[in-house]
C-alpha cells in the first residue's frame, strides 16, 4: 500500500469520526427534545435554564431558540474553557476540566444562588451533559476545594469505572447526586440529559446532579477501602466519610434522555459500512487493545470495525495522554505482535476533542506507526510505562487533533483494513 492511500484511510477514519461526532449535536438533540417533551404553556411561574457541561452552551442557545424571550427569568451556562464564548442573553461561566478549580467553586455557588431564587410555580430547565462533575466542585462542609482536587487526581488514576467514581464524588459533594433536586425545591425541575456514559444511566453523566445518587457514603468508603486508596486521601476526607450519612428523600426527578454514544456510533459505524464491535469497549486500556486486534485479525481486505466504550488507564508513569491516546499506540503495538497482516488504520478519539489533560482528541495509528517511531529511536515501551503517550503519538504525527466540539458522548473507536 502506497503512503498516498495510507493517507487516504486515515481521512475517511476521521471523516467517519466526525459524522459520529456530528450526530451528537448538542443544539439539535436539544431543540427536538424540547419540542416533544417541554410544553412551557404550563410554566405559572417564571423559567429559568440552567445549562452544565462540556455541551452546555449548544443546549442553552437550542433552549433560547425555542422558547419565547418573555417567559425566560435567567439563563446560566457552565462550561469548561475550551468551549467557553460569549452568548446573548446567557450567563456564561468557565471552569476547571478535567481538574477542578477556584472558578467552578465560584460556579457551583452561582448555580446555588439561582436556584434559591426559584419559587413556587417556576421551573428550572436543566441541561445536563458530561463533564458536568468537574466543572461544579461543591465540597460538603469540612472540606475544602484543595481536598476535591486530590481526590480527583486519585479517582483519575486509579482505573475505578465511571460508577464506583461517581458514588464517591456524590458523597463529597453538595450538589451532585441529585442534590440540586432538592436546592431547587419548591420550584419543579426538569431535565434533559446529553449522555457520555456506557449504558446511558443518568445518574453517572456529570455525577447525576439533577438526577440522584448511585450510592451512599456506607458504598464510597467500601470501594476506596477495598481499591487501596483510602490511605492516600486527605484526613478530611476521610474524616468525611466515616461521619457521613445518606441523605433523604429526594424529590423524584423528571428527565429525558436526548443524545448518547450509542447514537453515535451508529452514525459513524454507517459512515464506512463497518460492523459494530459489542460489548462496549471499556475496563483496562491493555486489555481493550487486545481485544481490538484479536476482532481485526477476523476482517477481510476493505472491511471495518467501530468501537463505542471508555476504557479505564491507571496511571503510573508522570507523562502526558490520555486513555484514547494509550489505547491508539497499544493497539499499534499488539497488531506488530499478532502480526496482523497487511495495511490498517485505528482511530481512538474523545467526542468532546480532548483527551485527558491535553490539547488532543486521541490517536490516530497505522501499520507503519511503530516504523516511524523506530527510524525516530523513540521508544514505545518507554513511553507506555511512563503514561506519555502525547509525545509518542506527536513524534509519529499520529495525534488526533480536532479542537473543542461542543459536545460529549463518550469515546469513538474504528479500525479500518485496506482493500
Amino acid at each position: 500500500m502506497g503512503e498516498t492511500d495510507r493517507r487516504s484511510l486515515r481521512a475517511q477514519a476521521v471523516s467517519a469520526f466526525e459524522k459520529g461526532v456530528a450526530a451528537a449535536d448538542p443544539r439539535d438533540a436539544t431543540g427536538k427534545a424540547l419540542g416533544r417533551f417541554f410544553d412551557p404553556a404550563q410554566v405559572e411561574g417564571d423559567l429559568y435554564i440552567l445549562a452544565i457541561g462540556k455541551a452546555a452552551l449548544g443546549m442553552a442557545q437550542a433552549a433560547q431558540d425555542a422558547l419565547s424571550p418573555a417567559k425566560i427569568k435567567h439563563v446560566l451556562a457552565v462550561t469548561n474553557y475550551e468551549n467557553a464564548i460569549e452568548c446573548e442573553g446567557i450567563e456564561v461561566l468557565a471552569a476547571g476540566h478535567p481538574v477542578p478549580d477556584e472558578n467552578g467553586a465560584k460556579a457551583a455557588l452561582r448555580v446555588e444562588d439561582m436556584l434559591q431564587q426559584a419559587k413556587s410555580g417556576d421551573v428550572i430547565l436543566a441541561l445536563v451533559s458530561g463533564g458536568s462533575s468537574a466543572l461544579l466542585p461543591a465540597p460538603i462542609q469540612g472540606l475544602t476545594l484543595a481536598d476535591k482536587i486530590k481526590v480527583n487526581e486519585i479517582l483519575l488514576g486509579s482505573g475505578l469505572d465511571i460508577g464506583s467514581m461517581n458514588i464517591i464524588r456524590q458523597a463529597l459533594s453538595r450538589t451532585k447526586g441529585g442534590k440540586l433536586l432538592s436546592q431547587a425545591l419548591p420550584a419543579k425541575m426538569i431535565s434533559f440529559v446529553l449522555s457520555d456514559v456506557l449504558g446511558d444511566d443518568m445518574r453517572l453523566v456529570g455525577s447525576g446532579p439533577t438526577i440522584g445518587p448511585v450510592g451512599g457514603p456506607e458504598e464510597a468508603r467500601r470501594i476506596l477501602q477495598i481499591e487501596g486508596l483510602w490511605e492516600s486521601l486527605p484526613s478530611a476526607v476521610q474524616d468525611a466519610l466515616t461521619i457521613a450519612e445518606t441523605g433523604g428523600d429526594l424529590p423524584e426527578p423528571e428527565a429525558y434522555l436526548i443524545g448518547s454514544n450509542s447514537l453515535s456510533l451508529k452514525t459513524m459505524a454507517k459512515a464506512m459500512s463497518a460492523r459494530i464491535s459489542t460489548p462496549a469497549l471499556e475496563g483496562d486500556v491493555q486489555a481493550a487493545a487486545e481485544r481490538v486486534v484479536r476482532e481485526a485479525l477476523t476482517l477481510k481486505p476493505g472491511e471495518a470495525l467501530a468501537f463505542g466504550g471508555e476504557t479505564t488507564v491507571v496511571l503510573k508513569g508522570s507523562g502526558l495522554g490520555g486513555r484514547n491516546q494509550e489505547l491508539a499506540l497499544r493497539v499499534a503495538q499488539e497488531a506488530a505482535r499478532q502480526k496482523l497482516p497487511g495495511a490498517w488504520v485505528f482511530l481512538s478519539g474523545g467526542t468532546d476533542g480532548r483527551d485527558g489533560p491535553t490539547d488532543a482528541a486521541g490517536g490516530l495509528v497505522d501499520d507503519q506507526t511503530l516504523a516511524r517511531l523506530a527510524a525516530l529511536d523513540v521508544s514505545l515501551t518507554d513511553h507506555l510505562d511512563n503514561n506519555d503517550s502525547y509525545a509518542a503519538l506527536k513524534a509519529a504525527g499520529d495525534l488526533l487533533m480536532t479542537g473543542a466540539t461542543g459536545t460529549n458522548v463518550a469515546d469513538l473507536q474504528i479500525f479500518m483494513r485496506a482493500g
